[in-house]
């Protein structure tokens, strides 16, 4: 079982000696909301991500399933991404535009899983064999940043929120620990829904995440929360003598 406690020790010892580690590092950058198709004049956030390959020009691959593919998303990352430092490219499964999943997944150097529906999103992973792809890309180092649904798919848990109907407990990859609840100050019921289902022990304990906001995750301990404005937040959430118990993150604004 998940522990905030214990990841916190955990890392408090990891961080000090993080850039002494030789080999891959797996990094995963979990967004509550933000990003190109939020905050279109805002690039901070996806500059971040940008920011943590190693390659002066990485390959960014988008993948929108949980949109439906939806052209005007895929378009909109486009005129996003060519204006920076990178090559971007998209995965569809709706037109496919490869032949080999996994090799045209370990050929990226940066995977932006965008937002949606995650039930249905993994639904059609699983018919592709995508979570075991990603899951390969993330021990061979290929950075995975994601939003909302792109976020929930990389933990263990996440609130997902159905159309007309209660938000739920949905398993994702289990790539990180714990649980994960996305647009934790943009939706008026997320907060509320997320502190019932730990306190009902529907949803493991783990992370609120508002608009705005990040989680960077590095081998799977928490190394830093971002901002691209001042101010949101993200933040630790769990249960402790049948109360909810949340702090806040310390969260490093990027525009400064």
């Amino acid at each position: 079982m998940f522990n905030l406690e214990r990841e916190f020790r955990d890392f408090e010892a990891y961080k000090d000696n993080i850039f002494e580690r030789d080999g891959l590092m797996k990094q995963i950058i979990a967004m509550g909301g933000g990003g190109f198709t939020m905050e279109p004049d805002n690039p901070l956030l996806d500059q971040y991500i940008l920011n943590q390959s190693s390659k002066k020009k990485p390959k960014i691959c988008f993948v929108p399933t949980a949109s439906g593919d939806q052209a005007e998303y895929i378009q909109s990352f486009y005129q996003t991404f060519e204006k920076m430092d990178c090559q971007p490219m998209h995965l569809s499964f709706f037109e496919a535009n490869f032949e080999n999943l996994e090799e045209y997944i370990l050929q990226q150097d940066i995977i932006y899983i965008g937002g949606g529906s995650t039930r249905n999103m993994l639904l059609i992973w699983e018919n592709w064999g995508m979570g075991e792809a990603l899951k390969k890309a993330y021990e061979n180092g290929i950075i995975l940043a994601g939003i909302s649904a792109g976020s929930n798919c990389l933990f263990e848990e996440a609130v997902t929120d159905p159309l007309n109907a209660s938000l739920y407990m949905l398993n994702g990859l289990g790539l990180l620990k714990g649980s994960y609840c996305p647009h934790y100050d943009g939706e008026e019921k997320r907060r509320p829904s997320y502190h019932q289902m730990i306190l009902r022990g529907d949803i493991q304990e783990g992370y609120g995440v508002d608009d705005s906001a990040a989680l960077h995750f590095i081998d799977g301990s928490l190394h830093k929360s971002v901002s691209s404005t001042i101010s949101t937040k993200a933040y630790t959430v769990k249960k402790e003598n049948c109360i909810i118990i949340e702090k806040p993150i310390d969260t490093i604004f990027l525009g400064e």
